[in-house]
């Protein structure tokens, strides 16, 4: 069965983060007028890495369960944690949690104790900042996506296979990235091919799609792309999509439209359910 390798320190599990970085992200959303897309994917993508940050904390440390990568395309392609693409996107989680580019000061309802809830500081590391800048060479960066997971593939060739998550909210300016998708889905570790999802912020008021298992039921050409360009959802994930309470077929693809901030931080969950690390 492929979808089935335990993650560890020697076969560690590969996310890479595509994020539309174009002028429009700066732009609110169409469904929550008081939030820019480019601050919401910001804090959804600070808030997964925190979260893989603590799934692979151990007594003796944080362990290098997971690698971990942020592209982000606009005026120019821009790889997070200072690094260069794509020769240099991927860090081991224990990497990132030593160096985040800072601490902001947010507030989070906590238990009062006394079965009420209170407001409290918290310190929130940012290891991706918004940015909203340029067009959307969406093709160049799943182009370079491809080259980043055929090089963790070669690597770790027993690994769980790289997950590839892009947000957007456009089409692309730079041609079709249909066949460089494509060609990255067929990268292949031992145990399946890598997974591409894909989720459209939302433009207009509306409730989010999630997860839909035929592109008919969708009318216009963009986003039939994006349900092209996505993979189907293996078993765990698929688990994990049915335990968020969605009604998913086999065939469900990873692919979620007119997504609120509620989706996007949802959409990276779920994506990145891929089994609990060992050793």
């Amino acid at each position: 069965m492929p979808y089935t390798a335990q993650i560890s320190r020697v076969h560690p599990a590969c996310v890479l983060i595509l994020v539309d970085q174009s002028r429009s992200m700066a732009e609110p959303f169409g469904n929550s007028p008081g939030q820019t897309k480019d601050q919401v994917v910001s804090d959804a993508v600070n808030r997964l890495i925190q979260n893989v940050v603590l799934r692979s904390a151990k007594a003796d440390g944080v362990r290098d369960y997971f690698h971990i990568g942020v592209i982000g395309y606009g005026a120019r392609l821009d790889a997070a944690f200072g690094g260069a693409v794509p020769d240099d996107v991927l860090r081991p989680i224990s990497q990132i949690a030593a160096h985040p580019l800072r601490l902001e000061d947010r507030e989070k309802l906590v238990p009062d104790g006394a079965g009420g809830v209170i407001e409290a500081k918290v310190k929130f590391p940012v290891w991706y900042p918004p940015k909203a800048n340029g067009a959307t060479p969406m093709t160049a960066a799943v182009e370079a996506a491809g080259q980043v997971v055929s090089r963790f593939v070669a690597e770790h060739p027993d690994s769980f296979p790289p997950i590839v998550l892009n947000l957007t909210d456009g089409m692309p300016t730079d041609g079709n990235p249909q066949l460089a998708a494509r060609g990255l889905r067929n990268t292949a570790t031992a145990d399946g091919n890598v997974l591409m999802f894909n989720l459209l912020l939302a433009t207009s008021p509306g409730p989010p799609t999630y997860f839909l298992d035929d592109e008919g039921l969708l009318a216009d050409t963009f986003s039939k792309l994006l349900f092209r360009m996505s993979s189907k959802l293996p078993p765990k994930i698929l688990d994990a999509a049915r335990g968020e309470g969605f009604a998913v077929t086999p065939d469900a693809r990873g692919v979620v439209f007119n997504a609120d901030p509620t989706a996007v931080v949802r959409f990276l969950d779920i994506g990145t359910r891929v089994g609990t690390p060992t050793k």
